[in-house]
């Protein structure tokens, strides 16, 4: 199997576009990527059109077109979209490999494919990664509440400890205040007269 270059993935990457919930190709870039003209591609599609149910191909709105980065369209005369491309999918693009049977078709296939399977593949990574990233926030969020618990029998038990040191405290006033004051007095004698 011969490997794709980076900068092949990257291009071809570029030209897949997320319409209607799919990720799809415009029938444009995938001539190019065959290297023949979008109508014979399409022409090509129609006498196979079996092939394509609406899941595989679709064709774009003018309000798609309008919106979307794909198809830039020219107000001046004479420069308008005389046919709405169409949209292939990654099952749609599959299926262009039966239609267009050149080896140099087959071969931009398969390299279209590994676009396709790369970018499943990242969305995967993305997603597992959020995953995770979901999961320590959780962990995180517990271990400060455990530690907001933690500061707060801390503090109870600190509020404890100075009450009763404050007791103690007063109790060794007490009692020093009791003894200076039996001291100042005179014992009576203890004995016989």
């Amino acid at each position: 199997m011969e490997n794709i270059k980076e900068s092949e993935l990257v291009r071809i990457q570029s030209l897949i576009y997320e319409i209607r919930g799919y990720k799809v190709m415009v029938d444009r870039d995938l001539a190019k990527l065959y290297g023949v003209e979008t109508k014979v591609l399409n022409q090509a599609v129609k006498r196979n059109i079996k092939r394509f149910p609406e899941d595989f191909m679709f064709q774009l709105t003018h309000e798609e077109c309008l919106r979307s980065q794909i198809v830039t369209l020219n107000t001046k005369q004479g420069h308008h979209l005389k046919y709405l491309p169409y949209a292939f999918t990654e099952q749609g693009v599959a299926m262009l490999s039966s239609v267009l049977r050149s080896d140099a078709a087959i071969e931009v296939n398969i390299r279209i494919m590994r676009a396709f399977v790369s970018i499943r593949n990242q969305i995967y990574a993305v997603k597992h990664l959020n995953s995770e990233l979901e999961t320590i926030k959780a962990k995180l969020e517990l271990l400060e509440r455990n530690d907001e618990d933690n500061l707060e029998a801390i503090n109870d038990l600190s509020e404890d400890m100075r009450k009763e040191i404050d007791t103690i405290y007063q109790a060794i006033a007490a009692l020093s205040i009791k003894d200076s004051v039996s001291k100042d007095q005179e014992r009576p004698k203890i004995g016989f007269k």
